[in-house]
C-alpha cells in the first residue's frame, strides 16, 4: 500500500505533557498546573512539572524525530511560556524557545505543525472567567498574532485549537480535566468561545504566516447505537452530535444544529430561548474559511440509553474487540477499530467537503516496556498502526483528500488525568531518569516513512 508522494509522515505531542519546566525562565502558572497541584485531580498525584524535561532535552529529542525519519511534527504551544498571564508582558525566553525549535526542526528537514491552544490555559484568564469570558476569546487573538507574528515566516502549518469538545465538556461539564468544573451549561458558552476564537485568529494567522495552510483539530472517533431501539438511536443522534456537528456544523457555515439545540434546553443546559452568548456576526466568523480540518481518531463509541432498558425483543448487542490497556471513565475501554477511521475520514469528506484532511491524532496506550536486552517489543503498537494505515489508505483510494498523518505519541508522556499511568509513545521513557529508547513500533514506522507504504510484520 503506497502513499501519494509528498504524504506527510509525522508525530505529535503536547506542551504540558512533556516539557516540564512548569515555572522555569518566567513561565506562567496554566490551569494545568493549578489542576495538577490540586490534591486528587491526577492519578498517584503525577503532574506536569518535569513530564519528559522535553524543556532541557529538545535537541536531544529532534535528534530522536530525525532517527525516526519523521516529514514532520506537530507540537503545541505553552501561552503561559510566552504571555505568563495570557497577555501584555511578553515572556522572550519563552518565545525563545520555540525560536530554536523551530529552526532546529527546519535543520532537521522536519516540518513543523504548531497547535496555538492544547488547553494550557493561563490561569491569570481563568480567573477572570476563562473561554466562559467571551474576553477571553478576544484575548487568544492577541496570542495568536504574538506567536504567528515570531514563527509565521518559517512554520506553514497552523492549528488554532485542539479538541475544543474535550476542553469545553471534559474540563468544564464533567470536572476531569483542567479547569475541573461541572456546569454543563457553561460548556456550550465556552464551546462557542472557543469557535469564535478560532474564526476571529485565522486571518490574523494569515496575515503573519504568508501561505500558510490553517486549521483545527477536533476529536472525532466513530460512533454508533448499542442496538436497533429507538432510546439508543437517540442517544447516539444527540450524544454523538455534540461532541461532533455542535463544531462541524458552524464551522462549516450551517450554524449551530436546532435538534441538539432543542436537545440542550431539554436537558437545561440551555435557556428557553437558546444560545444567548451567539452574538451578531459570530456564526459568519466561526465559518472563516480554512485550509484543512485536523481529526483526532482513537476508538469506537457505543451509544445506549441509560435510562430505558434494553427492548427484549432485541439481541443483546455484542462488542467484543482488541482494547488498548487503558480504562477511562468516560468510556469502558478503547476498542481497536480500524474501520472507524476509514468510515470517519469518508463521512467527514462527503458530509462538509474540507479541501484537506490530516489525521492530526491516532494511537493506542499499551504498557509494554524494555527486555533484558532494551527492547522494548510493542508488537500491539504496530499492529495498530499497521491496520490504521490501511484503513486511512483505503479512504485515499476512494478520494479522500487525506494529505498527512500524526501518530500519538511521539514519546510516552503524561497522560493528563492519569499521570504516566498510559504510555501512547513510539518512543519508551523512563520518566525518573529520563531515558528515552525507540520502541519496535517507532523502528517499524521509520520503514512506513521511508517506502511510503505498510511494509510486512518482522519478528
Amino acid at each position: 500500500m503506497i502513499f501519494p508522494d509528498e504524504f506527510m509522515w509525522g508525530a505529535a505531542t503536547a506542551a504540558y505533557q512533556i516539557e516540564g519546566a512548569w515555572n522555569e525562565d518566567g513561565k506562567g502558572e496554566s490551569i494545568w498546573d493549578r489542576f495538577a497541584h490540586t490534591p486528587g485531580n491526577i492519578h498517584r498525584g503525577d503532574s506536569g512539572d518535569v513530564a519528559c524535561d522535553h524543556y532541557h532535552r529538545w535537541l536531544e529529542d529532534i535528534q530522536l524525530m530525525k532517527a525516526l525519519g519523521l516529514k514532520t511534527y506537530r507540537l503545541s504551544i505553552s501561552w503561559t511560556r510566552v504571555q505568563p498571564s495570557g497577555r501584555g508582558v511578553v515572556n522572550l525566553p519563552g518565545l525563545d524557545f520555540y525560536d530554536h525549535l523551530v529552526d532546529s526542526l527546519l535543520e532537521a528537514e522536519i516540518v513543523p505543525m504548531i497547535t496555538l491552544f492544547h488547553w494550557d490555559l493561563p490561569q491569570a484568564l481563568q480567573d477572570e472567567g476563562g473561554f466562559a469570558s467571551r474576553a477571553t476569546a478576544e484575548t487568544f487573538v492577541g496570542y495568536a498574532d504574538l506567536v504567528t507574528r515570531r514563527l509565521g515566516d518559517r512554520v506553514k502549518y497552523w492549528v488554532t485549537h485542539n479538541e475544543p469538545s474535550v476542553f469545553a465538556f471534559i474540563g468544564h461539564a464533567f470536572g476531569r480535566h483542567a479547569p475541573g468544573l461541572t456546569q454543563p451549561d457553561l460548556a456550550l458558552r465556552v464551546a462557542h468561545h472557543l469557535l469564535l476564537s478560532h474564526g476571529w485568529s485565522v486571518p490574523v494567522i494569515r496575515e503573519n504566516s504568508s501561505g500558510a495552510q490553517i486549521g483545527i483539530a477536533l476529536n472525532i472517533n466513530f460512533s454508533q447505537p448499542a442496538s436497533a431501539s429507538i432510546h439508543d438511536y437517540h442517544a447516539w443522534q444527540y450524544g454523538y452530535g455534540i461532541w461532533t456537528r455542535w463544531f462541524l456544523d458552524p464551522l462549516y457555515g450551517r450554524q449551530y444544529p436546532t435538534d441538539l439545540i432543542d436537545y440542550a434546553i431539554q436537558k437545561g443546559y440551555l435557556p428557553p430561548e437558546g444560545p444567548v452568548f451567539v452574538e451578531d456576526g459570530d456564526l459568519a466568523t466561526i465559518a472563516t474559511q480554512t485550509d484543512f480540518l485536523g481529526v483526532n481518531y482513537y476508538t469506537r463509541q457505543i451509544a445506549r440509553d441509560q435510562e430505558v432498558p434494553p427492548d427484549k425483543n432485541l439481541p443483546p448487542s455484542v462488542f467484543q474487540l482488541p482494547k488498548n490497556d487503558n480504562n477511562w471513565q468516560e468510556m469502558e475501554d478503547w476498542e481497536v477499530y480500524p474501520d472507524g477511521l476509514f468510515n470517519v475520514l469518508t463521512w467527514l469528506y462527503l458530509e462538509y467537503q474540507p479541501p484537506i484532511l490530516y489525521i492530526t491524532e491516532n494511537g493506542a496506550s499499551w504498557s509494554d516496556g524494555p527486555d533484558e536486552i532494551g527492547r522494548v517489543k510493542d508488537n500491539r503498537r504496530v499492529n495498530f498502526l499497521k491496520q490504521h494505515f490501511a484503513a486511512a489508505h483505503r479512504a485515499i483510494q476512494i478520494g479522500v483528500p487525506l494529505k498527512g498523518y500524526y501518530v500519538w505519541s511521539l514519546m510516552d508522556n503524561l497522560e493528563w488525568g492519569y499521570g504516566f499511568t498510559q504510555r501512547f509513545g513510539l518512543i519508551w521513557v523512563d520518566f525518573n531518569t529520563q531515558r528515552r529508547l525507540l520502541k519496535d513500533s517507532a523502528l517499524w514506522y521509520r520503514r512506513v516513512i521511508s517506502e511510503n507504504g505498510i511494509p510486512e510484520l518482522s519478528a
